[in-house]
């Protein structure tokens, strides 16, 4: 029992500290008129892609950037620079999710008031991800027309704590026999009203849907230089 207790008390700590971070990285974020979008999901749900495909489109009129979390290795930076945008790694070796400590040292000396978007790509979870805030305006939770229709039913708090749920892979859904009626039925079971994007990174369906959502989350976050003056001030690679 006393062990039991201790355990909790030292949870409480580590989640009252990251709020601490979370609470004035959301302040620093805001202050420089950026909007914050962190993606979480399982392993293979396409996390990486849906980034890739969103910075690729969304750099042609905005300044946009990306911190990504991975146990081990950065291919998933170096997959994403490919858009030709500022983008840096946060290695968590043995920890499972992103805390907000680990994004405020990552963003290092970045001029954030630069950017329209920043992305934050979460460690590959379901579970650990839903109670840590990194201080992000929007939290969306991707799941894949290959992992099952029940995803929410068996992981309801990440839904609980996210914004908005994507459902990936679209060009799959028939290949797989996805019940796309019961996978919407799924969310709202869990989060009634919750707003839901279905598309295929790869192939480019709906995404017109999504990236319209995320320009219509800009207006009145402050004063920005122009496009070309953001294009001459990126970070070299």
């Amino acid at each position: 029992m006393i062990r039991q207790t201790r355990l909790v008390e030292v949870r409480q700590n580590v989640l009252k500290k990251n709020d601490v971070v979370a609470r004035a990285l959301r302040g620093r974020f805001h202050d420089a008129g950026v909007y914050v979008v962190s993606l979480v999901s399982s392993p293979g749900a396409g996390k990486t892609m849906l980034l890739e495909r969103t910075l690729s489109l969304l750099a042609c009129e905005h300044r946009v950037a990306a911190l990504v979390g991975d146990l081990a290795t950065d291919n998933d930076a170096r997959r994403l620079a490919r858009a030709n945008v500022p983008v840096r790694q946060i290695t968590t070796g043995a920890v499972c999710h992103l805390e907000a400590e680990m994004v405020e040292q990552s963003l290092g000396d970045w001029d954030l008031a630069a950017l329209d978007f920043l992305f934050i790509e979460n460690v590959g979870n379901l579970v650990c991800p839903s109670t840590y805030d990194l201080g992000e305006d929007l939290r969306l939770v991707l799941f894949s027309v290959t992992e099952g229709e029940d995803k929410p039913l068996k992981y309801p708090t990440i839904f609980n704590t996210a914004d908005i749920a994507v459902i990936s892979k679209l060009d799959l859904a028939a290949a797989c026999d996805c019940d796309l009626e019961a996978a919407r039925r799924n969310i709202q079971a869990v989060r009634p009203g919750m707003q839901t994007f279905e598309l295929s990174a790869k192939t480019g369906q709906a995404m017109d849907g999504w990236l319209d959502f995320l320009r219509q989350q800009l207006p009145g976050r402050g004063d920005k230089p122009s496009a070309a003056d953001a294009l001459a001030a990126r970070e070299p690679r």
